[in-house]
């Protein structure tokens, strides 16, 4: 009608459901034709917007799943202990044969750890130049250590690592380094080094001078080869674990005098590390040091007084299982993508309100219905 071939124009596919299944009638995901899509550079920017929104928002879920999350509980420790393992590693600047290793606790018993330990003679600057060493409170280059700068990326250490780490180092073979070779140089200090099993009980660990502390018959070291200064490699509390970093370890004091008195007041915690069902067993500690030039009336040394807390540190690390990451990824993504849909729909709003205003701020729209063209058309 009126030249209109409606055969030829209109498209019974183009708004009719195509055949298939009964299935495809509860389809809640209508799709047009691409001839009815129009692509536009606002929606190319949108999407690409979603996009890089969509893969922050996975790394940072996957980086959250893969650390897992810690929980820290406290518990009075169960069962009955009895020993307890000392590892120590240090270097004093004096001859081996003129140094006396004991430990004493508040059992009453006194152990000559002299006699457990392996002691090698070696050369102090061996020790001094190696990279990492601090004193107490201390880096490398001598500055203050305030914990502050953990958040932004310095090295972690016993406490600060994730605990599956904490669990993989704490797995390896434990295995004491060897002492450098002296290469002809005549040895001025003496290293130190092994575990001693001690009596779970508040104790003193002290080296002192040959003659000095206890009364031996027929020794007594001149005050003048008193030198205390000492290089802790390590020391730590039960099982040895080399690869976990403790407060003390890598620490170099000096003493500024024949008669110097080191002091180290320690406080042990048994822990217990977990994570996907492996587990070690270890104690962290805290330290406070005093250190002070004293007279010829009081002993000199080094002296590490060490007391066990009545409390069992349980960490643990939990990490989702791989289903709910999935699903938590799909709330995450599909969110991001409602709300670019919603953030476009908006703007593409905006944009149309205000192209709106701006043509009828222009004057109106001239035309064939009441304009010029249909007053010069009824004359």
């Amino acid at each position: 009608m009126n030249g209109y071939d409606e055969k030829r124009q209109l498209d019974d596919d183009a708004f009719g459901a195509k055949g298939g299944s009964i299935v495809s009638a509860f389809d809640a995901f209508p799709k047009s034709k691409p001839q009815y899509v129009t692509r536009t550079t606002a929606g190319g920017k949108w999407t690409v917007f979603v996009t890089l929104i969509s893969f922050i928002l996975f790394w940072s879920e996957a980086s959250r799943w893969w650390r897992g999350s810690e929980s820290h509980t406290f518990a009075v420790e169960k069962g009955v202990s009895h020993s307890l393992d000392i590892n120590l590693d240090i270097v004093v600047k004096m001859k081996c044969q003129d140094i006396h290793i004991n430990v004493q606790d508040a059992a009453g018993d006194r152990i000559l750890a002299a006699s457990k330990l392996h002691r090698d003679p070696t050369v102090w600057q061996h020790w001094v130049d190696n990279k990492g060493i601090h004193k107490l409170g201390r880096d490398a280059h001598g500055k203050v250590v305030t914990g502050e700068e953990y958040l932004q990326g310095h090295d972690e250490g016993f406490g600060e690592e994730h605990v599956h780490d904490i669990v993989a180092l704490g797995r390896r073979r434990a295995k004491w380094a060897r002492t450098p070779r002296l290469w002809g140089a005549t040895p001025d200090s003496c290293r130190v080094f092994g575990s001693l099993e001690l009596n779970k009980v508040q104790g003193d660990f002290h080296i002192t001078a040959k003659g000095h502390g206890y009364m031996e018959f027929g020794q007594h070291l001149d005050h003048s080869a008193f030198n205390f200064s000492h290089i802790i490699s390590e020391l730590s509390y039960g099982p040895f674990l080399p690869s976990l970093v403790n407060p003390l370890d890598q620490t170099v004091n000096i003493a500024s005098a024949n008669f110097h008195k080191f002091q180290y007041f320690i406080s042990v915690v048994p822990t217990v590390y977990s994570s996907s069902g492996k587990s070690i067993v270890t104690n962290q500690y805290a330290v406070t040091e005093q250190s002070q030039e004293v007279t010829e009336r009081i002993i000199p040394g080094i002296f590490v007084k060490y007391d066990i807390e009545p409390i069992l540190l349980n960490i643990v690390e939990e990490r989702d299982s791989f289903l709910v990451f999935l699903i938590k990824v799909v709330n995450v993504i599909s969110g991001a993508l409602v709300a670019g849909h919603w953030g476009y729909r908006i703007s593409d709003w905006c944009q149309e309100v205000w192209g709106k205003r701006r043509r009828r701020a222009g004057g109106p729209s001239e035309g064939m219905l009441g304009g010029k063209g249909g007053q010069e058309r009824d004359e």
